[in-house]
This record gives C-alpha cells, structure tokens and sequence, in this order.
C-alpha cells in the first residue's frame, strides 16, 4: 500500500493519520477537509471557549513539529462529494479526483435543526467552531434570554455555559427526563436537577412546534401551546451521519457508515472511523455509531492496523466511555444502558450530588455513572462485562 487518502480532517482524521505513522506507514497520506483549518478540539466549544475562557489557539490538536513528522498532504477548504468505492476514487467539490490504495472516511456528523430555522437570526447549532465564535458573540452582546433546545449533552453544557455568563436560560426537552436515552430515566431525572440548582428553567416532556419570528427568532412556541420568549435559540437534538456524499458507493448505509469490528467496509481498503462509523461494538454485542471523544481517538488505531495487516483488527471489547461537564461538576459515564437496567448507588449519596452508580443487567455490572468521583469511576468501570467475550471463528 502506497497511499492513503483520510476524507475528514477531524479528530478521528486526524488520528488515522497518526495510527498510520506509529504503525510504521511510510507512504503518501492525502487528508481532505471541508473546513479551512486543521483538526482542532471540539468539546469545549460548548464550554471554555463559549464562555470566553479559552481562544481558539487553545483547541489546536497539534503543533507545527508534529504536523511536519506526520508528512500529510492536507487539502482544506474542499469537500467530498463522491466516493468510487471499488475504484477508492474521491470526487471533491472543485472537480478534482483523488485516487489512493486505501481510504478512510472520517467525515464525522453534521448537526440537526429544527423546521423553520434556517434563515432565522438567533438560531444556533453547535458543531464547528465558527458555530461557536457566532453563537459566543450572541451571548456577549447585552443580557439575551437563552433557549436550549434539547437536553442532551450539548445542550446542558451550553445551558450551563450561558448561565455561567449571567444569562437567563430555558431548557426545553421532548423525553420526560434530560438523557433519558443515554442514562435512563431515573439517572435522567438526577441529572434534571443540576438545572434546577443553578436557576436554569426546565421544561421536560413537550416537544416544539414552531419557532416564532419573522427575521430574528424572539420565542419558541411549544407543543402545548406556550411560548418561551427567546433572544437566541440554540437547537441541540443531536446529529446525523455525514453520509450524503457517500450515496451510490456501494458502502452500506445505515445510520452511518456500516463497519466490522476492525472498522473496516464490505468493500476491501475501505474504513471508516468517528462520528460516522457504526461498527459492530464487542461490548454491547451490537452494530453501534458512538459519537464521543474516545471512540474518535481509539477507532483510528484499529482501522489503521485493519489496513496495513490486509484483514480486521478489532481492539479490545471495552465500554463506550463520555463526560460532560456541566455547573462545574464532572458527569462521567461508562458501559451502555438499556430499557430495564437498574442502577444502584455504591458511593455517595443522590442528595449531594456527588456519587456513583452501577447499573447491572441480568445480574451482571454493564455501566457506570460516576458525578464528582474520578477514583471511584475508574475503579468500578473496570468491573463491567462485555456483552461479546471472543469474537467468532471466520468460517
């Protein structure tokens, strides 16, 4: 293998890149990126860097000595249109081809909107960081009245965030408890509370019809009928796959790119890693797209040692781990939670905020949510127990 061209120039890009040197590749590698800067840190945009605490310099994933060891050819401000899978050919949007040996998609996920938003002054997702310095502007330019929708992770921290300026904040979520989904709703409800404790107003269980306005957004009307007056509206209901580019590739599409447990397509040089990979996970047992931090940094190393050895190189079944930071406590959470599992709090107590709960299923340890207990985390995630011991023999 000769070449290698990475489409994605984002964490996960920019981990193929390094996965690819640490594993010994001397050859070629082409990253392509749609924005006009290298990879930098994405998590606190909705943190430190909204609240002004850290400028943009602060979020670059590598400096100049590293960027000149890595060797890569970095072609920005361009985006994929096409990809010829069996040909490993990319059309780019100024009309360029670029052909390699192997290539790995790392085109990450774009945010979802509400009906209604585009065009609307005051309406903000948050996924890049131009994102970011637009919606900050917003927040510094008087004392506006903030709406979040969506109590996600992204949500809560750019609710906290806000409210860490002064701001005045609503939260609007549709499920009846903030990361219902990811924690369940007992946890969910404990996590509602943070809100509560910092003068953040909460409303669960109501979806949104329609954002009012006629040029400027100034309120979101709810399902039921009320109205949130609103300065600025930030819209965080997740994100979906960038996989737009990739129809009629031949690759399989489902809610992301569809990857074994080495990262790697139906089609042969092929990978996929980040946001938009959905691999099969060996702990949950499952074909799961984990949009967090650490799948971005450990994906790129199993997909790099997939390409270089000619057949799957799965890593270690270990837990989907993420943390959010929000009024200055530390949520982290390890394993994966289904409709049913229960938790149990082994250290500190729900009250304070502070503890740390086991969830277990069928008598067995499969997650962990620690607040404000980083010793106790890490101890108790080691205990979890993955759902795929041993992998399949090939047949």
């Amino acid at each position: 293998m000769r070449s290698v061209l990475v489409v994605g120039a984002s964490l996960a890009g920019l981990g193929a890149v390094r996965a690819l040197r640490e594993e010994g590749y001397a050859g070629a590698v082409t990253v392509v990126g749609e924005e006009h800067r290298l990879p930098y840190d994405r998590p606190p945009l909705s943190k430190g860097f909204l609240t002004g605490e850290l400028d943009a310099d602060a979020l670059a994933l590598g400096d100049a000595e590293e960027y000149a060891d890595l060797a890569a050819d970095w072609q920005l401000g361009v985006r994929a249109v096409r990809l010829d899978a069996a040909a490993r050919a990319v059309t780019l949007s100024d009309g360029r081809e670029l052909g390699a040996d192997a290539v790995v998609i790392a085109t990450g996920a774009a945010a979802r909107t509400l009906p209604g938003a585009r065009g609307l002054v005051g309406v903000h997702t948050l996924r890049t960081l131009d994102d970011a310095r637009v919606l900050r502007a917003e927040l510094v330019s008087g004392r506006p009245a903030v709406a979040v929708v969506g109590a996600g992770f992204v949500g809560a921290e750019v609710a906290s965030s806000a409210r860490a300026m002064g701001l005045d904040v609503t939260v609007i979520e549709a499920a009846e408890a903030p990361l219902e989904r990811a924690l369940g709703r007992e946890m969910g409800r404990v996590c509602a509370s943070f809100h509560a404790d910092h003068g953040v107003r909460l409303l669960c269980g109501v979806g949104v019809a329609a954002l009012e306005g006629t040029d400027r957004v100034t309120g979101v009307r709810l399902a039921d009928g009320r109205l949130v007056p609103a300065d600025v509206v930030v819209v965080g209901v997740g994100a979906r796959p960038a996989t737009d580019w990739l129809e009629g590739s031949g690759l399989r599409i489902e809610d992301g790119v569809v990857c074994d447990a080495g990262c790697a397509t139906d089609v042969p040089n092929v990978v996929a890693v980040g946001d938009v990979a959905r691999c099969l996970d060996l702990f949950t047992g499952g074909h799961t797209r984990v949009e967090h931090w650490t799948s971005a940094t450990e994906q790129p190393r199993t997909a790099a040692r997939t390409l270089l050895t000619g057949v799957s190189a799965p890593g270690p079944a270990t837990a989907p781990y993420f943390w959010s930071d929000q009024y200055r406590s530390r949520i982290q959470f390890a394993g994966h939670v289904r409709p049913g599992d229960v938790p149990k709090v082994v250290q500190g107590d729900l009250e304070s905020r502070c503890f740390a709960a086991v969830y277990h299923r069928e008598g067995r340890p499969v997650a962990v949510l620690a607040v404000d207990q980083a010793k106790a985390f890490g101890r108790l995630r080691r205990t979890l127990t993955p759902a795929v011991v041993a992998l399949p023999r090939p047949v």
